[in-house]
């Protein structure tokens, strides 16, 4: 009887690929004289700062599972995006790498078109901080003006604790303050940006007693999944929203946030304010 074949080193086969797609010129080495594409062992592990026998014990499926350090620095001297970063993970380690949280304000011209095509559903994209950077008409007539702030002021826990018309539409306002700190300290620490948030939170301590108490009490809240929202619109009345979070492109930094309308005549009235405005 055969003997079975041997597990194939996936993790070598990666990085032979995606050594092999990156030119030695463009990194500063010489580029004659190659037998094969792309950066040698030596050239990697040059840049990874790493021993080559270990680089090439790591493409050869020899000597271990390599730390977590070790695969951060081939992921760099790669040149590898955060997909590729984390595939690299998975294949050395069993696990995607711990979090590393960007600042990103930017909405590309896709997602917005996704929000546009939403209404008349508000919906907008928040940050792992909560700060709206993108929305669409639908959310400026019933949630409010985002373009009218200044960019600082863009904010979800800053509107509920320090916007006193935020307060008057809710008919739960404390309920729903602490679902919303509690999701966001939630969503904050799943993205990795504990220490980003921190500036925020010493501010809202400082101008609301209620959020200090609040994020005291260290609650915890799933910050995805659905619910039925009732609010009172000033103009409008009352009005119901099937409200429910995404994770953007299966990013931990961006969240969008739609407010279905519950019933056909709380979307026709969204409509017909959205077309006096």
């Amino acid at each position: 009887m055969s003997e079975p074949l041997a597990t194939e080193n996936l993790l070598g086969t990666y990085l032979r690929d995606r050594r092999g797609k990156l030119d030695p010129a463009a990194l500063g080495f010489p580029s004659e004289r190659r037998r094969t594409s792309g950066l040698r062992r030596e050239e990697v592990a040059q840049r990874a700062n790493i021993s080559p026998t270990w680089y090439t014990w790591l493409e050869q499926g020899r000597g271990g599972a390599p730390s977590p350090d070790v695969l951060d620095r081939i992921a760099r001297a790669l040149m590898l995006t955060d997909i590729e970063r984390e595939h690299l993970f998975l294949l050395g380690l069993g696990r995607p790498p711990e979090v590393r949280y960007r600042k990103n304000d930017d909405v590309t011209p896709r997602l917005q078109r996704v929000l546009d095509k939403l209404d008349p559903s508000p919906a907008l994209i928040r940050t792992a901080t909560w700060d709206v950077i993108g929305w669409n008409r639908a959310a400026t007539v019933m949630l409010g003006d985002y373009g009218a702030l200044p960019p600082h002021r863009r904010n979800v826990l800053r509107t509920i604790f320090l916007d006193p018309r935020a307060r008057a539409v809710q008919y739960d306002w404390e309920s729903v303050a602490r679902h919303v700190v509690g999701a966001f300290r939630a969503e904050a620490a799943r993205a990795g940006a504990a220490a980003a948030v921190e500036p925020l939170v010493d501010e809202l301590c400082r101008l609301s007693p209620e959020f200090r108490t609040m994020w005291r009490d260290n609650d915890v809240r799933g910050a995805h999944g659905e619910a039925i929202k009732h609010i009172r619109h000033p103009t409008l009345g009352p009005l119901a929203f099937e409200y429910s979070v995404f994770a953007v492109d299966g990013r931990t930094d961006l969240s969008m946030v739609v407010y279905n309308p519950a019933t056909p005549e709380d979307a026709d009235k969204i409509r017909s304010m959205m077309e006096r405005r």
